[in-house]
């Protein structure tokens, strides 16, 4: 991976031939004293070690994936064989690197999402991990010192066999920072939940009831998103039938219900994006144009 860290037009990666010219060129002045020469010595050090720490620093998450499935679990909410142990994730420099769960837990997920819940901070890995004792939580893996690492987690649902699904990851209240919101429970009376980033905890927000973006035993996850409304972030997600599709804003650290579209049939399949103010609902019945703006308070 080359840095974008340059010097007298030049790459870090060529660091180097950087350092020999400036040897090269404090040699060719007058005599220097000694402490003068131990100074540039330094210097030239010291610039080393920066471009080399500057290309470390650099390296990022590019893409993840998950690996080896396993049936110690045996829940399977999306169907065979999703339940995973390992997940696997690729760096800008080229580099594969694992993070492997205990017995006891699985990923239970489709796909690994990469993730910024600041805009100047690297992105992170959001999975769905699964525990023969608690149930699902939120897991966020970054890279650091070289490795993949635990950085967040939410609090386990608490009871095993019991899953969740993410709505999506937005800056619901404005201040720069996003929040993740996802389904608890979306077979069995779901509840809408937002957290927040606290050093290594995604602290529960706000929590409403009657929630459902998932068919069970299917592999469609994009039932529910984070979608502009009015110049609000607001989350689209359909409620505990699948027949209406609620709007639910983040207001003053509250979940609060902003409007609501009535459907013909149930949202079976994927919510998307066709322009800034219009969706498309997959329905049992076909698809479904809305414009969120339009549905009734």
């Amino acid at each position: 991976m080359r840095s974008n860290f340059r010097w007298n037009g030049r790459a870090a990666s060529d660091a180097p031939y950087q350092i020999a010219e400036l040897a090269r060129v404090h040699q060719d002045v007058s005599p220097t004293p000694r402490n003068a020469m131990d100074s540039c010595r330094r210097l030239v050090f010291a610039t080393a070690f920066a471009l080399t720490a500057t290309n470390a620093i650099a390296e990022r998450i590019a893409g993840a994936n998950y690996s080896a499935p396993v049936e110690r679990y045996g829940h399977f909410a999306l169907g065979r064989p999703h339940e995973y142990a390992r997940v696997t994730a690729t760096t800008d420099a080229g580099r594969r690197l694992t993070f492997e769960l205990p017995e006891n837990e699985v990923f239970e997920d489709l796909t690994p999402r990469l993730v910024r819940l600041v805009a100047s901070e690297p992105e992170e890995i959001l999975a769905i991990v699964s525990s023969r004792d608690s149930g699902s939580r939120l897991m966020m893996l970054r890279l650091r010192a070289g490795s993949l690492e635990i950085s967040a987690q939410s609090p386990p649902i608490g009871t095993p066999m019991r899953w969740l699904n993410p709505v999506g990851v937005a800056d619901l209240d404005g201040d720069g920072r996003a929040e993740i919101a996802a389904v608890i429970t979306p077979h069995i009376g779901g509840t809408l939940k937002v957290y927040r980033r606290q050093g290594g905890v995604l602290l529960e927000i706000s929590a409403l009831a009657g929630f459902s973006n998932h068919v069970y035993r299917t592999q469609e996850l994009a039932l529910s998103l984070p979608f502009p409304v009015a110049g609000k972030t607001r989350l689209l997600v359909p409620d505990s039938t699948r027949l209406q599709l609620r709007i639910v804003g983040l207001e003053n650290d509250r979940l609060v219900e902003t409007g609501r579209c009535q459907l013909l049939s149930p949202v079976t399949g994927a919510t998307r994006v066709i322009s800034p103010s219009e969706i498309s609902l997959d329905l049992l019945s076909g698809r479904k144009l809305i414009v969120p703006n339009d549905c009734p308070k």
